[in-house]
């Protein structure tokens, strides 16, 4: 009795597709960004494209709104004066350097809501001087990239449950 062999190729991945599916407006770092009318943020690669393009302000603004930011600490997160802030259009596109900070704030918001469980949760820790941020608060931070990647890691540390 013979059995035929099927031949698999070692070379060949075999993993359902829908793993490669990316999310999308489910997906509550999108959420943040609403007011952006056409564009699909289905990929990081739209992210990307949309970062370049530049957002309207008033989905920056939209965004300052939801995670209760002030215009001030937004102008400041972004290097911009508020009075500069303020005299855009609301749909005017702002600069992509702009663009970029508001879609880090997007996603570092979305991520502290993973982490802590609420977004009310950590709106207060972002507001809350840290010894381990020098006793400063996380959001002081945010005006840098640096910053952003350690609050970012302060994230992951408080996920896995590292404290210091």
């Amino acid at each position: 009795m013979s059995y035929k062999k099927k031949h698999i190729d070692s070379s060949t991945v075999n993993e359902p597709m829908s793993m490669y599916i990316t999310q999308g407006s489910s997906n509550p770092f999108y959420g943040l960004l609403s007011g952006i009318k056409p564009v699909n943020l289905s990929s990081d690669f739209n992210i990307v494209q949309l970062t370049r393009q530049g957002l309207p302000k008033n989905v920056l603004l939209s965004l300052a709104k939801k995670i209760s930011l002030t215009i001030q600490e937004l102008a400041n997160i972004m290097h911009i004066s508020e009075r500069t802030l303020q005299r855009y259009d609301d749909d005017a596109i702002v600069s992509s350097e702009y663009a970029e900070k508001g879609i880090e704030l997007a996603r570092l918001y979305t991520r502290g809501e993973e982490v802590f469980g609420s977004s009310d949760k950590f709106k207060l820790w972002v507001r809350t001087p840290s010894v381990i941020f020098n006793n400063e608060a996380p959001l002081s931070l945010l005006d840098t990239s640096a910053g952003f990647n350690m609050v970012f890691t302060e994230l992951g540390r408080i996920e896995q449950g590292i404290f210091a």
